[in-house]
């Protein structure tokens, strides 16, 4: 299967305008074109490049596409799939939402058939956001995941993983739940933790001098708390009740490591850390010497 030859962009943040960029850097590169609610992002992703076409709706940037991908933040897609789907009778649709299980729901709400539908998350992304930061690199050798329904055509998956893998991403499937529940625990708490932290040591009384005194490790730790909150307030509250079973299980394993530090257990505290190291030293080895696989 080859990459659809127009394809439509709807969000032109860092997943939409690096897609486009990566996109137009293929050898056979797509006609592309490009849809965001911020008119300048448009004029923008046209003037460097990225696009050949701008849109000023999703209706007019979906009806001569043979392709329309939505990356906008996942509160939006369901509305913004069915837009699309009836502005292109024949085209195929996909998204770049971090959770699933809510967008199918609505669109299964909506009564929305979903035959051409294939619902997609690229396992990437940065702190940054918007037009400017977009990556040429940002999805090569990195994961997709695609979670297409038994009612999903098999040539609108396949003329989807053409369009990721064409940008040197790995395209995976698997279920919409089991998705969510692996993003929960991998990139979601991550995110609240991050986000948590910050707002507790700002919310001490020396704050200034916490923050003036946080070393490199508090700043890697820390960064994904750059990212944008109105994106991540809607992943988060549209996946919470996957969510909140992760969070438990997290609390169990750091009040065990409270209880241990309380009571100055040196072996209980030692083999915590020791487990944490060594689980991250496989995790790191398996990346070093299969990137692809991983």
């Amino acid at each position: 299967m080859t990459v659809p030859a127009r394809i439509a962009i709807v969000g032109l943040g860092l997943i939409g305008a690096s897609l486009a960029r990566a996109l137009k850097a293929c050898t056979e590169a797509p006609y592309l074109i490009g849809c965001d609610q911020d008119a300048a992002s448009v004029e923008k992703a046209q003037a460097l490049g990225y696009i050949d076409q701008g849109a000023d709706s999703v209706t007019a940037a979906a009806r001569s596409a043979d392709c329309v991908v939505i990356a906008t933040p996942v509160r939006s897609i369901a509305a913004i799939v069915e837009e699309a789907l009836r502005a292109a009778p024949t085209g195929v649709v996909t998204d770049t939402g971090s959770v699933k299980g809510s967008i199918l729901l609505r669109l299964q709400e909506r009564g929305i058939p979903l035959t051409r539908f294939v619902p997609g998350h690229p396992v990437a992304g940065s702190e940054r956001f918007g037009v400017e930061a977009a990556d040429v690199e940002l999805f090569r050798n990195r994961r997709v995941i695609l979670t297409p329904q038994p009612s999903t055509d098999d040539d609108a998956t396949k003329a989807v993983e053409a369009l990721w893998q064409a940008v040197g991403a790995q395209v995976e499937q698997m279920g919409a739940a089991h998705h969510d529940e692996v993003l929960a625990a991998t990139s979601h708490l991550p995110h609240v933790l991050a986000y948590a932290l910050v707002d507790c040591l700002a919310g001490m009384e020396d704050r200034r001098e916490l923050f003036a005194y946080a070393a490199g490790g508090f700043r890697d730790f820390t960064r994904i708390a750059s990212s944008s909150p109105e994106m991540w307030r809607d992943i988060l509250l549209d996946n919470r009740e996957v969510l909140d079973g992760t969070i438990s299980a997290f609390e169990h394993t750091l009040a065990q490591l409270r209880s241990d530090l309380r009571n100055a257990d040196d072996e209980a505290v030692l083999a915590t850390l020791q487990r944490a190291r060594s689980a991250r030293e496989r995790f790191l080895s398996l990346l070093e010497h299969a990137p692809n696989e991983v």
